[in-house]
């Protein structure tokens, strides 16, 4: 069929068209429909299409991680028992009220027994207090031979309950060794005192939303 054939086609006489024309035709309206449908109406489908199949990603992933922790379920239950377990020997370690004078003794007796000079042993007037626990600092000055001062470091540390020197600082006087500390000791709050705790916290946090 010709360029001439085809311009002599009249489309008001679609019905007696050659079949190729007719094809032709059919075609180009199909492809028009189309275009049509996925600008007017596809476009949304295939937007929801492609978050439902990001989503699909997600929920994948999702369940994956919550396998995976299914899996290692027993690995996690014995690893808070551990946890749980080193934190109670480390809570021992902390002395409660009855004990922390015994603890200032401790720790004054193991500078006496290493033959040092306590200049000042002074408790805080107030402690310091911490989530669970509550913090005292002693600020120390003691007199001595540096082997002796080291000797009585290596007690502190020795000792049952936690004890720390802190901002230690040493001068010789015509030699004569002076050392200036602050030695920290801690111990675990009561039941009561925990209660305070956390209702200091729980008003501070309605306090700050008014």
């Amino acid at each position: 069929m010709t360029l001439d054939d085809i311009r002599r086609l009249n489309i008001r006489d679609v019905g007696s068209w050659p079949l190729l024309p007719k094809a032709a035709l059919l075609l180009a309206i199909l492809v028009a429909i189309l275009a049509a449908g996925a600008a007017l109406d596809w476009k949304d489908q295939y937007e929801a299409l492609e978050r439902a199949q990001q989503e699909e990603v997600k929920l994948k992933e999702q369940y994956a991680t919550k396998k995976a922790k299914a899996i290692n379920y027993d690995i996690y239950v014995q690893q808070l028992k551990e946890i749980e377990q080193s934190f109670g020997a480390l809570l021992k370690q902390l002395p409660n009220k009855a004990e922390m004078d015994a603890l200032l003794t401790d720790i004054n007796q193991a500078g006496l027994g290493r033959g040092l000079q306590f200049e000042l042993f002074k408790p805080a007037a107030q402690e310091r207090l911490a989530d669970f626990y509550a913090e005292l600092p002693i600020a120390v000055k003691i007199t001595g031979n540096y082997h002796d001062m080291g000797a009585f470091a290596s007690d502190v540390a020795q000792l049952p309950r936690i004890v720390t020197l802190n901002d230690v600082s040493i001068a010789n006087d015509k030699g004569v060794l002076s050392l200036d500390a602050v030695a920290k000791t801690f111990r675990y709050l009561d039941e009561e005192e925990l209660a305070k705790q956390r209702k200091a916290v729980k008003d501070a946090k309605e306090k700050g939303k008014k």
